[in-house]
């Protein structure tokens, strides 16, 4: 079966500052997933993205930072003709424990503005995605400065780690047998606890 996905796109925002954030977790397991397959990063040619190649799959990293995502994702799908059903974003979710995945078919943001700029440019609600969990912040934390706090060492190595390498394994099982198969062996309640 091959896969309906023509590009893989993690969510973040660019730059040292943000790298071990939890809003970077989108670009942390595409990184993982490149660097796995030997796939070289480079500048895109429509601007404002990192983007590599896996055979015929794109893998992207806006660079337009997290709220703006969806016009780097609007150039580089309207060069290369790739319509919203053939891409499956990548990125962190609130509403999921720390380390948990979930694959959607597609649905609303739930509050995250790169999936609403992603949404918005593409003018659809309906583009597949791996939500990423990192948990709510405890206490009175604000959820901006919760986001963009690094994890801390014991849920980077218990959870985080781990969990990064189960995503690239449901991204690899999307590619080779579909997303469908990919979401019944990869969601919550399949997952150990």
């Amino acid at each position: 079966m091959s896969s309906p996905f023509r590009l893989l796109i993690g969510l973040g925002n660019p730059g040292p500052r943000y790298a071990g954030t939890r809003h970077n977790i989108g670009f942390l397991v595409i990184d993982r997933y490149a660097s796995a397959r030997s796939a070289s990063w480079e500048a895109s040619r429509q601007g404002h993205a990192r983007v590599a190649r896996c055979g015929e799959v794109w893998l992207m990293k806006p660079e337009t930072f997290m709220n703006r995502s969806g016009e780097a994702v609007a150039a580089f799908t309207r060069f290369h003709k790739i319509t919203a059903e053939e891409i499956l974003l990548v990125f962190d979710d609130l509403d999921l424990p720390a380390g948990k995945l979930r694959l959607r078919d597609g649905g609303g943001s739930a509050g995250h503005r790169g999936v609403s700029s992603v949404c918005e440019n593409l003018g659809t609600k309906q583009v597949a995605r791996l939500r990423f969990g990192i948990g709510r912040p405890a206490g009175r934390i604000a959820i901006e400065d919760f986001v963009l706090q690094d994890f801390g060492p014991e849920e980077w190595h218990d959870a985080i780690v781990p969990a990064i390498e189960r995503a690239c394994e449901a991204l690899a099982c999307t590619m080779t047998s579909g997303f469908e198969t990919a979401k019944n062996q990869f969601n919550p309640q399949t997952q150990p606890s």
